[in-house]
């Protein structure tokens, strides 16, 4: 969930630099416009003798007030990064704001080259996932993409040997798919950013932003009540963040990278990063846009995903359900964007025994949350591309079946009808 009208702010004023009053020249930057699918692909990862089979989906959301709106989403998957073939990157990057799509593919582009040139990525990850992430922000305030009320959330997985280093900033969601006995788990590897979450909101408060929802802020409700229940029963009215004296940027996350004007109240670019060490337990995990988990949850996803052997039906089935659901809900659909990746052949063979006696569950290592810290910035073959509600019990089969042809993928349906979109054979 983006700012206060879908992902793209219209409440606020001109898009010129407040502080200096220039206004950039704006030009395109390699936007993808309609829906991508990508063939079946697997990577070894010969330090532990497995192998990632993935694939990837973007579907281009539906507005019929703005039909010629490009999709914001934007994808990076990059194999062998560094030339090493042990470490692999995933990425779905969520624009919103007028300039949402060039800001996507603007720090799709910018992250994974700035954790490519790190040589000290290998030694510490941690370090340089926050490092790129900062700096990245930092080049994009300075480029020439107006990202004064746009920008992009990013949810990332990097892949070294057996580990899992996932970094967040925003809403967009990835979660891995755990065996335990005769049950497949869905373990959360990224926590949303948003002021639904008590530490987020008390540090963006302390950081002179108004939290409201449309409602509050309008005047239609009390705005002294600062309780919004969770983002699961809430509603379709979430609390946004508002500058002290005006009616913007009204964000729904406490994290993206650009919107230089709401990280004047809190909205920052420091990465939340997991760590995860992977056992042969663990059989996929999804990075996706939150165009997905707006009306589907992470266990659903995963439900729903462990009913194929190929992540291609996979992920057009999570889309196509994900893309009714909202115009089910609302007569408009987010851009949606989905990557599965399966895990395939992981002993654990050479794994201490220690290692050997967790059965179940992602063996999170570390959590880093990221607080605000301007003095921790450094100066710094590739393929681009409301309400969660459970609607799926834990024992609940999807009941898909799995055909030689792929799945049916969603496609926009005309801007004259109001009608279920058609279906098209990818």
């Amino acid at each position: 969930m983006g700012c206060v009208h879908g992902k793209c702010c219209t409440r606020y004023p001109s898009s010129s630099d407040g502080d200096s009053g220039r206004r950039r020249e704006k030009r395109p930057y390699k936007c993808k416009h309609i829906l991508t699918q990508r063939s079946l692909e697997l990577v070894p990862v010969p330090s532990h003798n497995f192998t990632l089979q993935f694939s990837v989906l973007t579907q281009h959301g539906y507005y019929p007030d703005t039909v010629e709106r490009e999709n914001q989403d934007s994808f990076c998957i990059k194999t062998q990064l560094q030339g090493n073939p042990n470490i692999h990157f995933f990425g779905v990057f969520d624009g919103h704001g007028q300039y949402g799509a060039e800001c996507s593919n603007f720090v799709k582009d910018r992250l994974v080259e700035r954790l490519a040139n790190d040589t000290t990525l290998l030694d510490d990850p941690l370090k340089a996932y926050n490092s790129a992430f900062l700096a990245t922000n930092s080049e994009l305030h300075d480029s020439e993409i107006d990202d004064t009320m746009s920008g992009t959330t990013a949810i990332t997985v990097l892949v070294v040997e057996d580990t899992l280093y996932v970094a967040n900033v925003g809403d967009s969601r990835a979660v891995i798919a755990v065996k335990d006995g005769d049950r497949i788990l869905a373990e959360d590897l990224s926590e949303d950013q948003t002021p639904f979450r008590k530490d987020e909101y008390e540090r963006v408060k302390l950081c002179g932003a108004r939290v409201l929802s449309v409602d509050q802020v309008e005047g239609l409700k009390d705005p002294n009540i600062q309780n919004w229940g969770d983002e699961y029963s809430q509603g379709g009215d979430p609390p946004r963040l508002w500058v002290p004296d005006g009616m913007y940027p009204g964000t729904a996350f406490t994290r993206s990278v650009g919107d230089s004007t709401a990280e004047k109240i809190g909205v920052i670019a420091v990465p939340e990063i997991s760590v995860v060490r992977l056992t042969h337990n663990h059989l996929f995990f999804v990075v996706a846009s939150d165009g997905v988990f707006e009306f589907l949850s992470s266990r659903t996803v995963v439900n729903m995903a462990a009913e194929y052997a190929d992540p291609r039906d996979a992920c057009a089935a999570i889309a196509g359900e994900s893309y009714k659901l909202w115009l089910d809900n609302e007569n408009r659909t987010d851009d949606i964007t989905i990557i599965i990746v399966q895990i395939k052949g992981l002993s654990n063979s050479g794994a201490s025994a220690t290692d050997n006696e967790v059965d179940c569950g992602p063996m999170l290592m570390k959590s880093i949350k990221g607080s605000f810290d301007t003095s921790s910035v450094s100066e710094p073959e590739e393929t681009y591309g409301s309400v969660r509600t459970d609607l799926y019990d834990t024992q609940q089969s999807c009941q898909h079946s799995v055909s030689m042809n792929r799945s049916a993928a969603i496609v926009v349906p005309s801007p004259m009808m109001h009608q279920r979109p058609s279906q098209l054979d990818v």
